[in-house]
């Protein structure tokens, strides 16, 4: 049974249609208003605070906490420096992905994890030998994430002080309502943005100081369903979605290594051994894996033809749609398939991720996508487009 974050007492009474989600065992809203393209427009215009507590959180410290973090991602921990936070996946010695997440650098003997899954156990089975303390903090540290182009100004309203100077993927301590939190510039919308890591106890005067310092700056809470549109504009994967974990894989196929799910840039050969890494390195010496994530955006007069033949007005889920869909190359022949596909508000465009082989990654190539219209299926033209649709100056500024 699914239980409240933290942040329940105020965002269930917000949540007047009971929209929720089931995400780690927690309730999540999917949307607060009638439709959440409103929240969307918060996101991109104005400010969002979303809650993100279900996110798993784990404290690693101790002398080896750097060897184990670099033991087991495939970026180089002992680059990290304090006050830095890194977006990384980490594999199986396969080299298949279990997981992608943030690793924050606390203290030079600490850090923070973030993960969508629990990897408590695979840690603690990579720390023997090392003097290391692994700590499940998931209950006890609430989270939001705050995000669009005026997050900073509610952030520094809540807070007194400025934050024009914390860079992006970086992170330190603030204070508001009296309570002392951490405050990442990180974010899954593309946009500018922090996330504030809050001591449980204390979530609802952080929430309510939040919301009171946000409404000059047209602040809103916003859902899971605003949040998913905008990540595939940023062109950000989902666990289970757009790959699937090496824990869950029950073929070879279903297993992805970095390199196949858009990562490989976030994976280092000269670095100390870590899990994978030779697997990793074996893949590449083959000349790569042979399948590769790309974007695709859709052709709309081809959609809109779809529907025309059956007399009907173009319609599209107002929501990303997850589930799988075949893709077609040359002679009709399935090639692969769209994993997250939807319709941006700012791009006017239909736009996806696909998992498609290696030699389509490339801007350009056209290929052709499964669209179905009152159960009849039919195909419409599809671009590969690079990655990200929406690249925003300003998360990064």
């Amino acid at each position: 049974m699914s239980i409240g974050t933290p942040f329940h007492p105020r965002t269930a009474p917000r949540n007047r249609k009971q929209q929720w989600r089931e995400w780690a065992g927690y309730l999540a809203a999917s949307a607060y208003s009638d439709h959440h393209d409103i929240e969307y427009t918060a996101i991109r215009e104005a400010a969002a605070l979303i809650d993100v507590s279900p996110l798993y959180k784990v404290r690693v410290a101790g002398p080896d906490a750097e060897r184990l973090v670099d033991r087991v991602v495939t970026r180089d921990a002992t680059k990290i420096a304090v006050g830095q936070v890194v977006y990384t996946p980490w594999c199986d010695e396969r080299g298949k992905v279990l997981d992608d997440g943030t690793v924050h650098r606390l203290g030079l003997t600490e850090f923070r994890w973030t993960s969508a899954e629990p990897n408590v156990r695979w840690l603690t089975l990579n720390a023997a030998g090392l003097d290391v303390t692994i700590e499940d903090t998931s209950e006890a540290v609430a989270a939001l994430a705050l995000q669009g182009p005026r997050s900073r100004a509610v952030l520094e309203a809540a807070t007194g002080t400025s934050f024009a100077d914390l860079a992006y993927f970086r992170r330190r301590p603030a204070v508001i309502a009296g309570v002392e939190i951490d405050v990442s510039r990180t974010g899954y919308t593309g946009d500018l943005g922090y996330e504030l890591w809050i001591p449980a106890e204390a979530a609802t005067a952080v929430w309510d100081e939040l919301v009171r310092a946000g409404e000059p700056f047209g602040l809103r809470p916003v859902g899971l369903a605003a949040l998913d549109l905008a990540r595939l504009e940023a062109g950000f994967i989902l666990l289970e979605v757009d790959y699937t974990s090496a824990r869950r894989a029950e073929n070879a196929e279903q297993a992805y290594s970095p390199f196949e799910i858009g990562l490989g840039r976030l994976v280092r050969f000269d670095k100390a051994d870590y899990v994978g890494k030779r697997a990793l390195l074996a893949e590449q010496r083959a000349g790569g894996p042979p399948r590769r994530l790309v974007g695709l955006t859709l052709d709309w007069a081809e959609i809109e033809a779809a529907y025309a033949a059956q007399d009907l007005a173009p319609a599209l889920s107002p929501v990303v749609d997850r589930s799988p869909r075949p893709v077609f190359g040359p002679g009709g022949r399935q090639i692969g398939r769209v994993t997250s596909l939807g319709w941006s508000p700012l791009l006017k465009a239909a736009i996806a991720l696909a998992s498609l082989p290696a030699e389509y990654d490339t801007p350009g190539r056209r290929v052709a996508v499964e669209w179905s219209v009152e159960g009849r299926r039919g195909r419409v033209a599809a671009t590969v487009t690079p990655l990200p649709f929406l690249d925003l100056d300003r998360r990064r500024r």
